[in-house]
């Protein structure tokens, strides 16, 4: 029985700290659509924040730069706090997650591509495809 009531006390700590992380991500990190993403990031910081390799096979045309969620918190130096950040990944969950750290971070103008770039429709660049 103590078993029991061991497991429902985990569950109910891990469902209230996804809740609270959830609503956190809703306050910090505004979702755009692909429309208003498109009118803004030209004057601001974008990021991909998926994989080289995700990144090489296609990502937004127009100056998106490649700072993966794995390399973040050793690469803030070089993002500006003075600027927005528009921040996108393949769905949109590392790029909240990307959201939460440069939030800890002192990072405020934050923006996400809702859908993120599996929605995108606009121009892609492709680069050269490199060994992995």
């Amino acid at each position: 029985m103590l078993e029991l009531y061991i497991v429902i006390g985990i569950l109910l700590v891990f469902i209230l700290f996804t809740v609270y992380r959830y609503f956190k991500q809703k306050k910090i990190l505004k979702q755009l659509s692909e429309e208003e993403f498109r009118n803004g990031y030209r004057k601001a910081q974008l990021i991909d924040v998926r994989e080289p390799n995700e990144f090489d096979g296609g990502h937004i045309l127009g100056g998106a730069r490649n700072i993966p969620l794995t390399q973040m918190k050793q690469r803030l130096t070089e993002l500006r706090k003075d600027k927005p950040v528009y921040l996108y990944c393949q769905n949109g969950s590392r790029s909240m997650r990307a959201a939460l750290l440069l939030h800890k971070n002192g990072y405020q103008d934050l923006y996400n591509l809702s859908g993120g770039f599996k929605k995108w429709s606009g121009k892609i660049k492709k680069t050269k495809k490199m060994d992995y």
